[in-house]
C-alpha cells in the first residue's frame, strides 16, 4: 500500500502505454478490421480464407506528458531520481498525464461467405488507459518539504486527479455488406480485470514548521484499488482469471460515395468492469502532522500511510474508456488524405489527426499531424508493406518527443530534449492462409455461397421495421 498516493511516480515509472494508430484507418489491415469493425480485410480472388498475428508481433506505444513537470519527468525516466529542485512551485499549476493501450496478443479472422462479404474474428487483445492531472506541488513534497514556505499556510497545492485502468479483452466481431456500398459490423467483448486505480485529492493543506522539522499536511479525497502492499502486482496477477469480469460493446459503420469518397463511423468498447477481487476503497478527510527529521524516504512513508489506515475492502464498477470514432478519406491516385475525429465517451481526452498516405505498389508511407485535446500536439510517421496475403507496419505517433526522449536513454542524458514528454512506437505482422477466396464463377468450393443465411443485419433491420 506504500503507492496509493503518489500515483503520478507509479504511473510514470511502471506505465507502458498503446494508442489508436490513425494511420492504419482504412487500410483494410487486421488491426483496421477488429477497431472498426465494420471494415474488410479480405480482397477476392486474391486473399487467403484466414488470417492472423500467430502471436507474432501486433502492438504500439505511446505516452504524454504535459506541464512545467516535463524536464522533472526527464530525468526520472533516465536516472530514476525525483529532483525538483528546477520545478517552480507556489502557482498550483497542473500537469497532464495521459496513455492508452491496445495489445493484439493473438489474432484469426475468417472470410465467410463471398455474398454480402461477409467476415468473422476472433482476438485476445491486453487494453490500458490511464489520465491524471497532478500538481507541481504533488512532485515535490515526495523529494523535499523544504521547497515549500514555513510558516505560511497553503491550500489546494496537492488537489489531484486521475485513473488507471487495465485489461483483457476477448472479442468477436462480425461484419458484413448491406448493399454494394454501405457496410456494417459489431464487436462483442468479455474483459477481465488486471489492474485498476482511481485517485481524487479533492482539498489539500500544508504548513512547514522549521522549529520542530516537521510540517502539518491535510487531505480530504478518495482512492480506490484492486491492489495494495499485501498483494502486489505479480506476472500471476496479468494472467486472465475472470475474477473482475466486465463486458463491452461496439459498433461501426461505413458508407463509400459514388465519387470514391469513404465515410466511416464508429462506437468503441462501450462497457464497464466489475472490480471484486482483492478491491479497496479509501476515504479520507485528515490533517497529520509529519515528522521530517528522519530521512526524505520516511517522511515519503508517512504521506502514504494517511491513506493507508483508511483502507475499506469495497467492490466496485468502473466503466471502460468508450470512444466515438469517425474517419473520412479519399484516393487521388497515390496519394490518399484523410482525416481521422476520436472523442472519450466518458473520460477526459480525445484526437483531431489528419493522415497523408502515399502509395507506389505494396509499399505505402504516412505522415500524420494529430492534436490531442489533451493539448498536445503530435506528427506521426508510419511505414507499410501490404499484400492481399501479408501485411507488415511499423510508425510512431510521436515523431519528434519520441526521438528526443530515445536520445535522452541511449545517452543517459536527461538534459536532452525540451517540451512535453512522449514516446511512441507500433508495429503489426499478419498472415493469411488457406484456400483462396474467389468469385463463384472461378471457383467449384466457395465458402458460405451454398448456405450463407441470409444477412443478419438486413434481418436486424426488418424486425424495427415490422415494429
Amino acid at each position: 500500500m506504500k503507492k496509493l498516493l503518489p500515483v503520478i511516480i507509479l504511473f510514470v515509472s511502471f506505465t507502458t502505454s498503446f494508442a489508436q494508430q490513425y494511420a492504419l484507418f482504412g487500410t483494410k489491415t487486421m488491426f483496421d478490421a477488429f477497431e472498426n469493425p465494420s471494415q474488410k480485410s479480405f480482397t477476392l480472388d486474391s486473399s487467403r480464407r484466414f488470417s492472423s498475428n500467430f502471436f507474432l508481433p501486433y502492438f504500439g506505444v505511446n505516452g504524454a506528458n504535459r506541464g512545467d513537470a516535463a524536464s522533472v519527468i526527464r530525468r526520472m525516466i533516465v536516472d530514476g531520481v525525483n529532483d525538483t529542485r528546477t520545478l517552480p512551485i507556489g502557482t498550483v499549476r497542473l500537469n497532464n498525464f495521459y496513455q492508452n493501450s491496445n495489445i493484439y496478443v493473438l489474432t484469426l479472422r475468417i472470410f465467410q461467405s463471398y455474398k454480402y462479404q461477409k467476415e468473422m474474428g476472433f482476438a485476445w487483445q491486453i487494453r490500458s488507459d490511464s489520465q491524471i492531472d497532478y500538481t507541481n506541488e504533488t512532485l515535490a513534497i515526495f523529494d523535499s518539504y523544504k521547497r515549500f514556505p514555513q510558516q505560511t499556510a497553503l491550500n489546494d497545492i496537492f488537489n489531484t486527479k486521475g485513473y488507471q485502468q487495465s485489461y483483457h479483452q476477448f472479442s468477436f466481431t462480425y461484419r458484413e455488406n448491406y448493399n454494394k456500398r454501405l457496410a456494417f459490423g459489431v464487436k462483442a467483448s468479455l474483459l477481465s480485470g488486471i489492474i485498476y486505480n482511481d485517485l481524487n485529492i479533492a482539498d489539500s493543506y500544508l504548513y512547514v514548521n522549521p522549529e520542530t522539522n516537521s510540517f502539518d499536511i491535510g487531505l480530504a479525497g478518495t482512492y480506490s484499488s484492486n491492489f495494495n502492499e499485501e498483494n502486489k502486482v505479480t506476472r500471476n496477477t496479468v494472467m486472465p482469471t475472470f475474477k473482475n469480469p466486465g463486458v463491452s460493446l461496439g459498433f461501426s459503420t461505413n458508407y463509400t460515395t459514388k465519387k470514391g469518397l469513404f465515410l466511416m463511423a464508429n462506437i468503441k468498447d462501450l462497457g464497464f468492469i466489475w472490480w471484486r477481487d482483492n478491491t479497496h476503497s479509501t476515504t479520507v478527510n485528515t490533517l497529520k502532522t509529519i515528522d521530517a527529521a528522519i530521512s526524505q524516504k520516511n517522511t515519503n512513508e508517512q504521506i502514504r500511510d494517511i491513506f493507508q489506515l483508511e483502507e475499506q475492502t469495497d467492490k466496485f464498477t468502473a466503466l471502460t474508456n468508450a470512444k466515438a470514432d469517425v474517419y473520412l478519406s479519399k484516393s487521388y491516385g497515390f496519394y490518399k488524405p484523410a482525416i481521422a475525429v476520436s472523442k472519450n465517451l466518458f473520460y477526459k481526452g480525445g484526437d483531431i489527426a489528419f493522415i497523408n498516405t502515399f502509395k507506389y505498389n505494396d509499399l505505402t508511407g504516412s505522415v500524420t499531424p494529430l492534436y490531442s485535446l489533451n493539448n498536445v500536439f503530435m506528427v506521426g510517421l508510419q511505414g507499410k508493406y501490404q499484400t492481399p496475403n501479408f501485411e507488415v507496419f511499423m510508425g510512431t505517433d510521436n515523431l519528434i518527443s519520441t526521438a528526443s526522449t530515445a536520445s535522452s536513454v541511449l545517452k543517459n542524458d536527461y538534459t536532452i530534449g525540451s517540451g512535453p514528454n512522449g514516446a511512441s512506437f507500433y508495429m503489426g505482422v499478419g498472415i493469411k492462409f488457406g484456400n483462396i477466396v474467389n468469385h463463384p464463377q472461378f471457383s467449384d468450393v466457395m465458402p458460405g455461397i451454398d448456405d450463407d443465411g441470409g444477412s443478419f443485419f438486413k434481418n436486424l433491420f426488418s424486425i424495427f421495421k415490422r415494429k
